[in-house]
């Protein structure tokens, strides 16, 4: 039986501009769907006007174009899905698989992220109340192209996860799967920072008879202090007169051995180079300390 092409993607948030990590994870999700021959589609995950940063959306477009991305169709925004994550919402809480959930993050603050199930029973109405999906008791694992084997017991580490905030808005862990499968995506390529969120999500896809990708998380970029490269962390933006020594250093960050010559090539230059000689294989399992100079 013939196996579906390849249709992969990358989806920022416009909560803040890309930074040095959000560029090895899209230079991965890119360079393994085109040297498949597959797609490569850019969906903005915009569920939170709270955090956005005004102006984020045009700016990351326009840097993925700086440093020679090119995408697969139109660009998909999460704000414009929220009449088919309700629907699903609905569906699993009139099937008793949600449910209405009251708890404030001061009531939860004892039980170290694992929901304790205080709402589970309560048959609180939706109205100003997160909505939480029950989870089952039981362990999900997948088997990751870098990081290998990966299990987690949902009901023991995670317990019922909210899939629509209490202010309305709608969780990641819903959105995610239902626009992945919508749109079709095979592969998934992403930072090893969300390693923990994928037995939610394939557990998401179980219970709505969704297909489950392939997936393949890619080593987080740290600092010499340990912390992780991130909008909230020492993390500039990543500037297009710096495109091809950043590209550089991203395939050096994913264990590739980008050929010395490149450094007088274009971002487009580097990328046709890339794709020709893309091995997943050699990419880190750990995290990978960040280069200096990052602008």
């Amino acid at each position: 039986m013939k196996s579906p092409a390849y249709i992969g993607r990358f989806a920022p948030t416009p909560s803040g501009y890309l930074h040095f990590g959000s560029l090895v994870a899209a230079l991965a999700s890119y360079l393994d769907a085109r040297a498949a021959g597959g797609q490569w589609l850019l969906r903005m995950e915009d569920l939170d006007p709270p955090r956005e940063v005004p102006g984020a959306q045009t700016a990351i477009l326009q840097t993925l174009e700086n440093y020679g991305f090119e995408w697969d169709g139109e660009v998909v925004y999460q704000s414009q899905r929220h009449a088919a994550y309700d629907e699903v919402i609905q569906r699993l809480f009139n099937h008793g698989l949600a449910y209405a959930c009251t708890c404030s993050r001061k009531q939860l603050e004892a039980y170290q992220g694992i929901y304790p199930g205080l709402c589970r029973n309560a048959g609180h109405e939706q109205k100003d109340a997160a909505i939480r999906l029950r989870a089952p008791e039981l362990s999900y694992h997948f088997i990751d192209r870098v990081q290998g084997r990966y299990e987690q017991h949902l009901g023991r580490e995670v317990g019922d996860f909210v899939i629509r905030r209490r202010d309305g808005l709608y969780a990641y862990q819903l959105a995610v799967v239902l626009d992945d499968a919508w749109q079709g995506v095979t592969d998934i390529v992403r930072g090893a920072d969300l390693l923990d969120s994928t037995p939610r999500q394939l557990y998401l896809q179980e219970l709505l008879g969704l297909p489950q990708p392939r997936y393949l998380h890619v080593p987080l970029i740290i600092q010499p202090d340990g912390h992780k490269l991130g909008k909230s962390y020492r993390s500039p933006p990543l500037h297009g007169q710096a495109a091809t020594p950043l590209l550089l250093r991203a395939l050096r960050a994913l264990g590739q051995q980008p050929e010395p010559a490149l450094a007088g090539a274009s971002p487009q230059e580097v990328l046709t180079w890339a794709i020709a000689h893309w091995d997943a294989k050699a990419i880190p399992r750990t995290p990978t300390l960040a280069e200096a100079d990052l602008h």
